[in-house]
């Protein structure tokens, strides 16, 4: 058993890089595990450009010249605030950056498993290694959570796949491929399904394809911007609220958060999108797939409109891009008994304003605590909130026995 760490970060995507960051700033004693930004680099469409605005595609540096604004200034790549997309290579690239920079301890290695022990944790890697943390920050990200509708299930293993799956998707090259969702990974994996020589056809319960609005200089007047308000998850007062006031977020009731967040979990493209599909991607939408079968080495989807009326098609294989659902259930490296103690809201963790869960020194920040914060904790930009509370409460949190003993 090596010697205790303060705190142990699993996950080393936007939020674990982040808060490690801002941990090492002050000086805390800690470690952090998993492959740097994974599921960016691991389980994206590689030639995939990001939804997100310029100003909305930071990580959190605890020096305010780590932006992606200010890391392209130095680069000599373009970028603007609006308007200018950013393709994954260059946030991967950025990512890289600041990991070396405020991150250089980074541990490639998993964590298999997660106990807790006295006023601690008990940590082991897949290196065989086992150690002690006095905290653990679970960022985990989507690793865990990919959603497939169970109208889909009854399809063999090598029809059936989801979004998170494909980052390469020239092995599909000459075949049939349904999509299924009509947000920003389904888009994005059909673009580049056709590009690799597929042929995607797109299907959703949606009636049409939602695109994000193509920002547009002549219009950002005072009154428009009075009107709808910009927020790095989106226009509008309402997204401004969540992005702006995740505090006051985590106070309403429950009902009300509810709804806020469906109310932003809407299927929607990136802007930029709409010219790569309109009239060149084959779509069937306001139907839902409401079973699936194979027949005859084919996946037969059956397919349900408003109005209760079916039809059916056939494909090579199925794609679900169907979000993701935070359920510790399917978290592997917690212990049954540790996962039992979690009080839970719905299927997410409930945690504190400090993001701290029903166990002391366990927390969770990312997606997992949407239900407690909002839609902003869907969107790396979340970040930005969590990473610098996160680290200043532990930070109190650790110093406080030391002054304890010195009084």
């Amino acid at each position: 058993m090596k010697q205790t760490c303060d705190v142990a970060i699993i996950g080393a995507g936007p939020y674990g890089l982040s808060v490690a960051a801002h941990l090492g700033m002050r000086g805390v004693n800690c470690r952090i595990f998993g492959k740097p930004l994974g599921t960016w680099a691991g389980h994206m469409p590689k030639n995939m450009t990001l939804k997100s605005e310029g100003f909305a595609s930071n990580l959190s540096a605890p020096s305010p010249d780590f932006t992606m604004k200010a890391w392209s200034g130095r680069k000599g790549i373009a970028y603007e605030d609006q308007g200018q997309p950013i393709g994954l290579d260059t946030f991967l690239e950025y990512g890289e950056a600041f990991r070396r920079r405020f991150v250089p301890r980074l541990e490639d290695v998993q964590v298999t498993s997660l106990a807790r022990k006295d006023d601690g944790f008990v940590l082991t890697l897949d290196t065989g290694e086992t150690f002690e943390a006095r905290n653990v920050v679970m960022a985990v990200g989507v690793t865990w959570f990919a959603h497939t509708p169970q109208n889909l299930a009854a399809l063999p293993k090598d029809m059936i796949s989801h979004s998170y799956d494909h980052r390469d998707t020239s092995g599909f090259k000459g075949r049939e491929v349904a999509v299924i969702g009509t947000g920003s990974s389904a888009i994005d994996l059909a673009h580049q399904l056709q590009e690799s020589g597929a042929s995607p056809h797109i299907i959703g319960r949606a009636d049409h394809i939602q695109y994000n609005c193509t920002p547009d200089p002549e219009r950002e007047k005072l009154l428009y911007k009075l009107q709808n308000p910009p927020s790095t998850i989106g226009r509008g007062w309402r997204s401004y609220f969540c992005a702006e006031a995740p505090l006051l977020f985590y106070r309403m009731p429950k009902q009300l958060k509810e709804r806020a967040i469906r109310s932003h979990m809407h299927p929607a493209a990136g802007w930029f999108m709409r010219e790569q599909v309109e009239g060149r991607i084959p779509t069937t939408l306001g139907h839902t797939p409401v079973a699936a079968q194979a027949k005859d080495g084919r996946a037969v989807l059956t397919l349900a409109d408003g109005a209760g009326a079916q039809t059916t098609q056939s494909f090579d294989h199925v794609i679900a891009a169907t979000g993701y659902r935070v359920n510790l259930k399917r978290v592997p490296f917690l212990s049954e008994s540790l996962r039992s103690q979690i009080a839970l809201t719905n299927t997410s963790p409930l945690v504190s304003d400090n993001f701290e869960t029903s166990i002391p020194g366990l927390y969770a920040i990312g997606l997992s605590a949407m239900e407690m914060f909002g839609p902003l904790m869907r969107f790396m930009v979340g970040a930005e909130f969590a990473a610098p509370r996160v680290a200043a409460h532990l930070e109190r949190k650790i110093a406080m026995p030391k002054r304890q003993r010195a009084a």
